[in-house]
């Protein structure tokens, strides 16, 4: 086995807020080979185990008692190419943003919007990723796992068998803890058309005179939207967006909405409503809040922040007054997006 064990490490450098938590036990799996190996480990066996990719959507309020297996398996393979459609195998290692970014240099349609997400391949089907209209789900085939369960034996998931919802899978259910990522399987098209109806897309490419976009034009835009608006993770400790924008049935919102005329809403599936749980944050004299370290970002209510040494109890403790003061102002409860450690 190649893959080596390590007592008490850091996670400061795996996780983007930048928390300085330490596991027990530490170990990269770099080649799948070594995982049946690493199921049999005395510090897999004894527990309890957690399987990190990115670390863009966790949360350490406290060292992690076991072993963390970050996931670094790397490789991109072209599975199918019949000219217009393109499948496309990439491993549960590679970083989100590369991937992207690798197939719009094919001229290859559907992730464009999804550029500058942090985080791994393998854990956008797990979150089913989202940003500009589009969802990750929208463009999975199938999800390559290894059954934990049973030595690290492979299995493969349909797109209809993992269950896709706004920001959840099956992956976050009864088969959490079972089944581990490997690969996720994606199809493109070539001279597909991209969704720049949502967002400031639309307004971001006419200010570059760009009325028929290519696909890695929309990817650039959606990267200068997202720079503008949101905070490096190398520079400012976050992950990305903490809250959900919630969804209510349409009777409830009908009526926040008269009540607050200018609260932005979309439809959502099942005749439900989606609100903005930025405007709410923001609207609640949120935006730019700071107890310490840990605040509320100045240019998006939605992104919480370590401005240095907040700790993840902090982070936590702030998250916790967000949703009390929008609960008590609007009726509406806000659900957090990571993974609370």
């Amino acid at each position: 086995m190649t893959l080596t064990v390590r007592q008490d490490v850091s996670l400061r450098p795996f996780n983007t807020f930048g928390l300085d938590a330490h596991a027990a036990h530490y170990a990269e799996l770099t080649d799948l080979a070594d995982l049946p190996a690493l199921l049999t480990h005395d510090t897999y066996r004894a527990g309890p185990v957690l399987w990190l990719g990115g670390g863009s959507n966790m949360l350490f309020t406290r060292d992690w008692p076991g072993l963390v297996v970050r996931v670094a398996t790397r490789g991109v393979r072209v599975v199918e190419d019949d000219g217009d459609r393109v499948i496309i195998e990439a491993a549960a290692g590679e970083t989100w943003h590369d991937f992207v970014s690798h197939t719009l240099a094919m001229g290859l349609s559907g992730l464009e919007n999804l550029s500058l997400i942090p985080g791994t391949v393998g854990a956008s089907p797990v979150q089913n990723i989202g940003a500009y209209g589009v969802e990750v789900k929208d463009c999975i085939t199938e999800v390559v796992c290894a059954d934990l369960a049973a030595g690290g034996a492979p299995r493969v998931l349909s797109n209809a068998e993992c269950r896709f919802g706004y920001r959840d899978s099956v992956f976050k259910h009864e088969l959490a803890g079972r089944l581990l990522v490997t690969a996720v399987r994606f199809a493109f098209t070539r001279g597909g058309v991209a969704n720049t109806a949502y967002g400031d897309i639309g307004a971001e490419l006419a200010a570059r005179g760009i009325k028929a976009p290519t696909p890695a034009e929309v990817g650039e835009a959606v990267c200068t939207i997202r720079r503008r608006k949101l905070p490096d993770p190398a520079v400012l400790g976050n992950a990305g967006s903490f809250f959900k924008n919630p969804v209510l049935d349409a009777d409830a919102a009908a009526r926040l909405i008269e009540h607050h005329p200018t609260l932005p809403h979309y439809p959502a599936p099942n005749g439900r409503v989606k609100l903005a749980a930025g405007w709410l944050i923001d609207q609640a004299g949120l935006k730019g809040y700071r107890a310490g370290d840990a605040g509320v970002h100045e240019k998006q209510a939605l992104v919480l922040v370590n401005h240095g040494e907040a700790s993840g109890g902090e982070l936590l403790a702030l998250a916790r007054l967000v949703q009390q003061t929008v609960r008590e102002r609007y009726g509406v409860e806000l659900e957090p997006e990571p993974l609370v450690i």
